[in-house]
């Protein structure tokens, strides 16, 4: 139901329904929620907010932003509203679940349906880019979802500035997948996507997140002196990862920002091209997904 690109609804916290709960964390909680005047399933974000009357006010205003993203890979936005300290967003909800959970339940990613993803994924970041100058800020395999009519959408964008800085905890929740630069607190551009794009389709294609080496339990701020200290992870030498996959996420991991992809020159990588005409049926592998 496409019904967030065509009317702007008037949204209370009197018209949900409380379905089931999806999910903790980035200083929130999501549920699936039914709102009772369309009829319509939703994923409700609850985020607390400790700031003053008018950050809040400002977040809600960089978040009806949200109504203009028209991209059948970005997730639909169909309000957002203030409920005392709390900000509720309201968006399509993806009914496969997002990407770590499918390969944490399922394994490791059919190599086709990753290539898939990998499309999916690039097409979002460059929508978010070229059309509005927003850099994601924090991809990663629970920030893509599925739905049973095998749609890959990313969601969680860095839409709202005033949102990230309100968040107190995202640093420490994300920052395992954040790029070198931005470990480092240097400038980072949509680059800094590409990094994380890279971590992503390797922690899918191998399901288990690439850093440290196997069998190195590292605490959070070890694993960030790792990714910026050490050599970037590699796959396996076995034939099971083609050349294309292990090129491309070789271009994504490059530590220094200048020699680094661009999301379109990724477009243009032999792995993306061959993803547009290689038939996958993702329908079929997304109900898979679901059982």
């Amino acid at each position: 139901l496409e019904i967030g690109l065509e009317t702007r609804l008037d949204l209370h916290p009197e018209d949900f329904k409380s379905i089931d709960e999806l999910g903790r964390g980035n200083g929130g909680t999501v549920s699936k929620v039914l709102h009772t005047r369309t009829n319509t399933v939703m994923a409700k974000k609850i985020v607390h907010v400790d700031a003053n009357i008018n950050v809040r006010k400002q977040i809600m205003r960089e978040l009806q932003f949200m109504h203009d993203c028209n991209s059948k890979h970005i997730v639909s936005f169909y309000g957002a509203f203030l409920n005392g300290g709390d900000i509720s967003i309201c968006m399509e909800y993806m009914d496969a679940g997002s990407l770590d959970q499918i390969y944490k339940k399922h394994g490791p990613f059919p190599l086709d349906v990753l290539k898939k993803v990998g499309y999916a994924i690039v097409d979002g970041l460059i929508y978010l880019y070229d059309e509005h100058r927003i850099i994601h800020r924090d991809l990663k395999p629970s920030n893509v979802l599925v739905n049973s009519q095998g749609q890959i959408k990313l969601c969680d964008f860095g839409v709202s500035g005033q949102l990230i800085n309100s968040v107190a905890d995202t640093f420490v929740g994300t920052s395992s997948y954040m790029s070198p630069e931005r470990i480092m607190g240097s400038p980072y551009s949509v680059k800094s996507d590409v990094w994380s794009l890279g971590i992503t389709l390797m922690e899918l294609a191998l399901g288990r997140f690439p850093f440290p080496p196997e069998g190195t339990p590292l605490s959070i701020f070890e694993l960030l002196q790792h990714i910026v200290n050490e050599p970037v992870p590699e796959f396996p030498s076995s034939n099971t990862y083609p050349p294309d996959l292990t090129d491309f996420v070789s271009k994504c991991l490059i530590k220094d920002v200048k020699s680094r992809a661009t999301p379109n020159d990724l477009m243009n990588h032999d792995y993306l091209i061959s993803a547009v005409t290689e038939k996958v049926d993702l329908i079929k592998w997304a109900i898979s997904t679901t059982n």
